[in-house]
């Protein structure tokens, strides 16, 4: 968080240096200020600032003899900003509120980030010769934090000479749509995000017309808004040179997914509104997704009654906007059977993830939401490979292959999943579909983007389909012959660790965790590593000339048993959100589990010392009880 003060300030008029910075500064009578705050001296040709205490070898100084000056840049002020970056996100706490948390994504850190990734941007654009004018815009989701940090993305951008267009509230996909709709077409986009995450949270994602930025990216743009902010002691700029042009970009893009239900529904006795005679339910969660109630549904014909949570409120007072959350699948089932819908939309804050629940009430996330998509996606284009994260189950992948497709598994994370997909195609591999167990999904024909509007179209389209034919069965029964895994469970261990060592920590036990299973100290457990693009049990592993980097550390184990039948898998990562490691099992034996998670706890946590560094208290209660 950067500090909140007024430095103490010492000028002087003359222009003659100083012989020393020493002698400078022990003829200097400190002020009586506290510990953590820096004091700022001034004169026309130097700058120099201090951080107490001194003695933490926290401080680095760094000359150039091209500068007037000497900056001193504090480690921890830079690890402040790099610490923000989320994978291909930027996330933090914005607000106070949260036990044990302070705020560390302030308006300063903000708009030095906003400015490094208004020069990364300049800085590519120039690759094809100069550029003027780069145009940038700012989506926003309804959260209370949203307005002073808008100011600080204004700022920072205008720093890096770019042209801010503010669209105000809109979702992710959005964003990106507006780098490629006419007559907009902006060169980049930022959305302003935390997804599902508390109202005290939020982020910033990143677009230009190539889509969203990889880790890598961010991880340069944050670099470079480290040093800025390490160095930079002024407050944020506020007199912007060009103020941000106010856009309507959402009725553009409601507009564009109208237009694509009624030209792929054709439907022969209204054409302009397909959805006549269909009830379907939205809940918004408070989010930014109830434009696709009045400006989607209800254009196209729709009976909307009883949709749920519309208005932007980004305290989110009902429950956390995502269609993982238990309370929204639930809220959403209770109004489709109550209003006896055709179909039951669940959003997220931002609209890049979305669920549905079937006219029957029967929810669709996870596994089962991959599952309705393949089932879709394979009749438009058969054979075609889906990749998922590692996470999903064995069954999954059977749903897959009986219908034709190929499943490739692969690192959690959505854009590990997406930039795989994107991959496949350039290799040659045809794949039309990637999803995350999460909700996130994306579609080639949707220019790879992880839209949940879009995935919700996709849905409403075979749903009016099905209709068409005399299907009298929902959508829901495009799945009825997946099996539920048997067992599975998720569990979590949080890395005993300072915030800036915490990554480290993590990569040591996953890293572990792997040597013991290749030492052969896990009997019956084996990596599923198997390089190609496309096995039944999992595809860990880039083989080809451009692997992509790694973001988060993880592996997935087959696990035998002592006869060498399959009991399951288990699949640890180093997460990128929080300061943990997350364990999934799954197993087809009952009691598989908690089986596999006393092998974790007693044959590598405690015998490799792992315990020290992370807090096992939820496996030990697993295998203690077989209880989450």
């Amino acid at each position: 968080m950067a500090p909140s003060f007024k430095p103490t300030t010492i000028s002087s008029t003359t222009s003659t240096q100083p012989k020393s910075l020493q002698n400078l500064v022990s003829k200097i009578k400190f002020p009586s200020i506290p510990t953590n705050k820096p004091t700022i001296l001034h004169n026309t040709n130097f700058k120099i600032s201090f951080s107490f205490p001194l003695n933490k070898s926290l401080v680095r100084v760094e000359s150039s003899s091209s500068t007037k000056y000497n900056e001193v840049v504090v480690d921890e002020e830079m690890d402040k900003i790099r610490r923000l970056q989320n994978g291909s996100d930027v996330r933090g706490v914005a607000l106070e509120g949260e036990k044990g948390r302070t705020v560390d994504l302030t308006p300063p850190a903000v708009e030095a980030i906003a400015e490094s990734f208004g020069e990364w941007v300049v800085k590519r654009l120039e690759k094809g010769g100069k550029v003027e004018n780069v145009r940038v815009s700012l989506g926003r989701d309804p959260r209370i934090s949203g307005a002073s940090l808008s100011v600080a993305v204004f700022a920072g951008l205008a720093r890096a000479g770019c042209l801010v267009f503010d669209m105000g509230l809109a979702t992710t996909p959005a964003c990106f749509m507006s780098t490629l709709l006419p007559p907009f077409m902006y060169d980049a986009s930022i959305m302003m995000t935390a997804s599902h995450l508390p109202y005290t949270r939020n982020g910033l994602k990143f677009f230009t017309k190539s889509g969203g930025l990889t880790s890598p990216d961010v991880e340069e743009i944050c670099d470079r808004a480290a040093r800025k902010y390490a160095n930079r002691f002024a407050k944020v700029s506020t007199a912007l040179r060009t103020p941000p042009t106010r856009v309507d970009f959402m009725s553009t893009y409601a507009k564009h997914l109208r237009d694509i239900i009624k030209e792929r529904v054709n439907h022969p006795l209204h054409h302009d509104t397909p959805l006549e005679g269909f009830q379907i339910i939205v809940n918004a969660g408070n989010g930014s997704g109830g434009f696709f109630t009045w400006d989607v549904l209800d254009k196209l014909g729709a009976d909307t009654f009883g949709s749920l949570h519309l208005n932007p409120d980004g305290m989110f007072p009902n429950h956390i906007p995502n269609p993982e959350d238990k309370t929204a699948m639930a809220l959403t089932r209770a109004a489709v059977l109550e209003n006896k819908a055709d179909l039951g939309i669940v959003f997220d804050t931002d609209v890049d993830r979305s669920g549905v629940v079937d006219s029957s009430g029967n929810p669709i996330n996870g596994d089962k939401l991959i599952a309705l998509m393949s089932a879709i996606v394979l009749k438009e284009h058969p054979g075609t490979t889906i990749v998922t994260d590692a996470r999903t189950s064995m069954a999954l992948t059977r749903f897959i292959t009986n219908r034709g497709g190929q499943h490739c598994l692969y690192r959690v994370g959505y854009r590990n999943v997406i930039d795989k997909g994107v991959q496949l195609n350039k290799d040659g591999i045809e794949s039309h579909l990637m999803m995350e167990t999460s909700g996130h999904g994306a579609l080639k024909e949707n220019h790879f983007l992880d839209d949940g509007a879009y995935m919700v179209v996709k849905i409403i389209i075979e749903m009016v389909r099905m209709k068409l034919e005399g299907s009298d069965e929902g959508v829901g029964s495009l799945i009825k012959d997946l099996e539920e895994p048997p067992e599975s469970a998720e569990l979590r261990m949080n890395v005993i660790s300072e915030p800036r060592f915490a990554k480290a920590k993590a990569v040591e036990a996953i890293e572990t965790f792997r040597t013991y299973i290749e030492g052969g100290q896990l009997p019956g457990w084996e990596l599923d590593s198997c390089g190609e693009c496309w096995v039944s049990e999992g595809c860990l592993v880039d083989t080809n000339d451009t692997p992509a980097a790694i973001d988060a550390h993880m592996y997935r184990a087959k696990v035998s048993d002592n006869e060498n039948e399959e009991l399951g898998w288990i699949h640890l990562r180093q997460s990128i959100h929080n300061p943990n490691v997350a364990v999934n099992l799954q197993s087809s034996v009952s009691g598989g589990c908690q089986l596999m998670s006393i092998v974790l706890r007693d044959k590598f946590l405690l015998p490799s010392g792992m315990d020290k560094i992370l807090d096992i208290s939820q496996i030990d209660k697993f295998a203690r009880s077989g209880n989450v």
